[in-house]
């Protein structure tokens, strides 16, 4: 028999501004985060081809996606609508989102605090392209796009809005 894993408070291990609780060296089901999400971050809408997630507000609001747009996929997401009528839910603490694969998806917070949300995904693995990307982008001049995009493909991540980390004007 195995052990499982107990984390203290704030344990786990840093990954840009979360903290990795599992990661593929202890499941090869799933990983697991605790993310900060600072004022007007936006990770922008996208999807994957095999991987599905779960994603729970524990403090602040976060705009939340997680269906097909009606027509293009472009623009701002927030104004996306679903052939069903499904719009972009503003979601508190206890605000629950599951994506299954190929659904776009995307989050942002739109406050002035930041929110802190639980951050499921499966398979597991997601932990390397978050360190390779942190690799790319922290080289202190503008990031290689190309690059960016070479990472996401290798890691089944079709980013169909760009990823923005300022507040909106």
């Amino acid at each position: 028999m195995t052990d499982g894993l107990l984390l203290p408070p704030g344990g786990g291990q840093p990954i840009q501004n979360m903290t990795m609780k599992v990661g593929a060296g202890h499941s090869k089901a799933f990983s697991t985060f605790e993310a900060q999400v600072a004022p007007g971050f936006d990770v922008g809408a996208h999807f994957h081809d095999q991987a599905e997630e779960v994603f729970y507000v524990l403090d602040g609001e976060l705009d939340l996606l997680a269906f097909e747009p009606e027509g293009t996929a472009a623009g701002d997401w927030r104004t996306w609508r679903s052939a069903s009528g499904m719009t972009v839910h503003r979601g508190g603490p206890g605000s629950f989102m599951y994506v299954p694969a190929g659904c776009p998806h995307a989050f942002s917070n739109p406050g002035t605090e930041t929110a802190r949300m639980l951050f499921l995904v499966s398979p597991s693995g997601h932990e390397d392209y978050l360190r390779e990307l942190t690799d790319l982008v922290g080289g202190g001049g503008p990031p290689d796009q190309a690059a960016i995009a070479d990472l996401r493909a290798r890691h089944d991540i079709h980013q169909l809005t760009p990823l923005r980390n300022a507040p909106r004007t």
